[in-house]
C-alpha cells in the first residue's frame, strides 16, 4: 500500500531549524512597557464606567420607532419573504423540471 500523498523518502527534503527564542532582557524600554500595562489594567474600571456612560447617553438621542411604523415595516419584511419564497419555489420547479427533461433526452440519445 502506497499513499498519494507528498512522500519524504529519501528525497533530499530538508526541515529547517526552529526560530530562535529571543533572549531574556531587562532594558528600560521592557519596564515601561510593563508599567504601561499595569496602569491600563488599573484603569479598566474606570474606563469601562466612562464608556457605559457615553452609551446611555447616546442611547437617550436615539429617536425610537413608532408602534405604527414597526408594525408597517414588520408587514413589508414578512410580504417580501413570502414573495421571494414563491418566486424563488418557482424557478427551482422550472430548473428541476427542465434538467430532468435534458436528462431524459439525453438519457434516450445514449441508450
Amino acid at each position: 500500500w502506497q499513499s498519494a500523498g507528498l512522500q519524504n523518502r529519501m528525497l533530499g527534503v530538508r526541515i529547517p531549524p526552529g526560530l530562535p527564542l529571543p533572549a531574556p532582557s531587562t532594558t528600560p524600554g521592557e519596564n515601561v512597557f510593563l508599567a504601561s500595562m499595569l496602569k491600563r489594567i488599573l484603569e479598566a474600571p474606570q474606563r469601562f464606567y466612562r464608556f457605559y456612560g457615553d452609551v446611555r447617553a447616546e442611547l437617550k438621542k436615539v429617536t425610537w420607532p413608532g408602534k405604527k411604523e414597526v408594525y408597517g415595516t414588520t408587514v413589508v419584511v414578512v410580504l417580501t419573504v413570502l414573495f421571494f419564497g414563491a418566486y424563488l419555489f418557482v424557478v427551482d420547479l422550472v430548473l428541476k423540471n427542465g434538467v430532468e427533461w435534458i436528462m431524459r433526452v439525453l438519457g434516450g440519445l445514449l441508450s
